[in-house]
């Protein structure tokens, strides 16, 4: 598998540049997410970032209380999510940032699957969010071919997750974006 931090560079990557093409007139937009628009997706992504610096700090969900909740983003959303990314990924890249442990809503988490789930997250709402405002959703195969390896091996928690819609059907030709989209309940 590729390198787990290069990956994760690339996922911020690619949903940096989608957030740097939501024009003014776009933060309403609905997204492929059920319930959330543009604004609410990017948030949603600002808010993850927010909590990275904090968990591997070894702070925990009760210490935050509130602090990373609500509407992030404020009158300049893409400042925000330049500064939540920056720090998020400056947290990630100390040297033993994946040999921590993360106190998370549902357990004791190796930093390294935490990071995991991050990049997942990223990759899947890159698509979502590209596809909101009509801009180029295809991903690089070096980034969805692992996400997908890794999202297959927890292929159980797609179908019981209120997080995801089920899975679609797809092709047994699919490429590994489209398989990735399908596994998370998106219709390509």
């Amino acid at each position: 598998m590729a390198n787990l931090l290069e990956l994760h560079g690339q996922a911020m990557t690619e949903f940096d540049r989608r957030v740097r093409a939501v024009r003014l007139d776009q933060w309403a937009l609905p997204t492929p997410c059920d319930r959330w628009d543009v604004h609410d997706l990017v948030n949603h992504l600002v808010a993850e970032q927010l909590w990275v610096p904090h968990l591997l700090a070894g702070g925990t969900i009760e210490e935050a209380g509130g602090r990373f909740g609500g509407d992030r983003l404020g009158e300049e959303p893409l400042a925000t999510w330049e500064i939540a990314a920056r720090e998020a990924r400056t947290a990630w890249l100390h040297p033993d940032s994946l040999e921590r442990t993360v106190h998370l809503s549902y357990g004791d988490t190796p930093a390294e699957a935490y990071l995991r789930e991050m990049t997942f997250d990223l990759a899947v709402h890159t698509w979502d969010l590209a596809r909101a405002v009509g801009e180029d959703e295809k991903l690089p195969p070096e980034l969805t071919e692992p996400v997908l390896e890794w999202a297959l091996a927890r292929r159980d928690l797609f179908g019981s997750s209120p997080l995801f819609g089920g899975p679609v059907p797809v092709a047994d030709d699919a490429d590994a974006q489209t398989r990735l989209l399908a596994l998370s309940g998106r219709r390509v």
